[in-house]
């Protein structure tokens, strides 16, 4: 796993780092996956590149198997943690699916900046990251996933996700290998 190259117009996105979701149990200590997220947020705007923060608040309507437990949730379940540092130029992204692309505005808001690349962190690997990495390889975009700035609540789902999905549809390495292409694109 190694990221090759970020274009010169590449976005960060992430996803559901908010206080209900870094509240249940993970696969990973999700203070690492906080941290890392945190770093590349700061690392893209100090390069003037966007950063999409990106929250669920509900879910879509349809029949599942898994029984789906969302009963009277905290009135912050929503918020973003802190930590993130939520910046005025930040894109922010509300989503009802699992996917960060489906029924928002974000892919006309990437285009408009000339994005045509985009970093995928968050929780959970295989759910919302993996279907927001797999819908911006689906619109052109090429996709680059920081290992180590993701985990999920089951850690089958977040090796299979790396090992057998990430490949197909991008390139995959950690947050300080991103940073330190991001360091050569600007020297």
């Amino acid at each position: 796993m190694t990221v090759t190259t970020l274009d010169p117009s590449t976005a960060l996105i992430v996803i559901d780092l908010q206080k209900g979701i870094v509240a249940l149990p993970t696969a990973h200590p999700v203070a690492g996956v906080i941290a890392n997220a945190s770093a590349l947020a700061r690392a893209f705007r100090a390069r003037g590149l966007p950063v999409v923060l990106v929250n669920v608040d509900g879910i879509p309507p349809g029949r599942t198997e898994q029984q789906r437990r969302f009963g009277d949730l905290p009135a912050d379940w929503a918020e973003l943690i802190p930590e993130l540092d939520r910046q005025p130029g930040d894109i922010l992204v509300t989503k009802k699916t699992p996917g960060a692309f489906t029924r928002t505005d974000l892919d006309a808001r990437l285009r408009a900046e000339g994005v045509t690349q985009v970093v995928v962190v968050g929780v959970a690997t295989s759910i919302g990251v993996e279907v927001t990495a797999r819908q911006a390889f689906e619109l052109g975009y090429n996709v680059t996933l920081a290992s180590d700035a993701m985990t999920d609540l089951a850690a089958d789902a977040h090796d299979w996700s790396l090992a057998r999905v990430f490949p197909r549809i991008g390139e995959s390495g950690t947050t300080a290998e991103v940073i330190a292409l991001m360091e050569g694109e600007a020297a």
